[in-house]
């Protein structure tokens, strides 16, 4: 892919919920293990699964630090009442 192209696709897919960067992770990998594409067409389809898998991963990240905001206050909140 060109820069330009590239660019827009990584945009493409940050746009994307979890759920559905997921489920198009999981349609890549089934083509690309089911074959009968052309090199090109797999060079494609690996970018786009990796952009997808980063996609998943800044997702999930952004999920564990709000969850661990969330215990972190209330175990704040927990101390505050045992003082």
């Amino acid at each position: 892919m060109t820069g330009k192209t590239e660019q827009t696709a990584a945009a493409a897919a940050e746009a994307l919920g979890y759920e559905q960067a997921r489920d198009e992770l999981i349609e890549v990998v089934r083509r690309l293990e089911a074959g009968g594409t052309t090199l090109e067409e797999s060079l494609a389809l690996w970018e786009r699964g990796e952009e997808l898998a980063k996609v998943c991963r800044r997702r999930l990240d952004g999920a564990r630090a709000r969850l661990d905001a969330a215990l972190a206050e209330e175990e704040a909140e927990e101390a505050d009442e045992d003082v």
